[in-house]
């Protein structure tokens, strides 16, 4: 992609330790074979997807999506490579707080996240159309916090603290 799309990307994925490099002629995929043509899906000339482990400028592995129709997306992603890295590695927990603005258990429980190490997704009712409805629908709840790690439903600031043992 071009230098706007990559760096919009690093923003929202908030990747502060990888280093994007646009390639919006197409050049270096074309110099590693893996420029395509995607007029089907009406993107023209793009780079096939791939992932690629690089040391010190030699090419370690590269993880290449088969030859399938469409725009497959099965081998090049984050926990593939990092998989190959360190399979042995912990994958780092899925934290989601549903808060409210306000709320003070709501900061408890997001300060006891901070302290214990957990970067966590907010979301806050009120904002983009989330209502107290989904909050019920969602977690079976009406109060906030509600708290999910690992898409498992903690519960409030009480039983977070009891699940971190703080």
């Amino acid at each position: 992609n071009d230098t706007f799309v990559m760096n919009a990307w690093a923003e929202d994925q908030k990747a502060e330790n990888i280093t994007f490099l646009p390639d919006g002629n197409g050049d270096f995929s074309e110099a590693m074979g893996m420029l395509v043509d995607k007029q089907d899906l009406g993107f023209g000339k793009r780079s096939w997807r791939y992932s690629m482990l690089v040391k010190d400028g030699v090419i370690e592995k590269m993880f290449i999506e088969p030859d399938l129709p469409g725009d497959p997306f099965q081998v090049s992603d984050g926990d593939t490579m990092l998989d190959y890295i360190n399979p042995n590695a912990e994958q780092p927990k899925r934290v989601t707080v549903i808060s409210k603005p306000g709320c003070g258990h709501c900061t408890r429980a997001k300060k006891v996240l901070a302290d214990n190490g957990f970067k966590y997704e907010e979301i806050v009712l009120g904002s983009n159309g989330v209502s107290f409805s989904s909050l019920q629908a969602v977690s079976g709840h009406g109060t906030t916090p509600q708290i999910f790690i690992d898409g498992k439903l903690i519960g409030g600031a009480d039983e977070l603290e009891t699940w971190v043992g703080a």
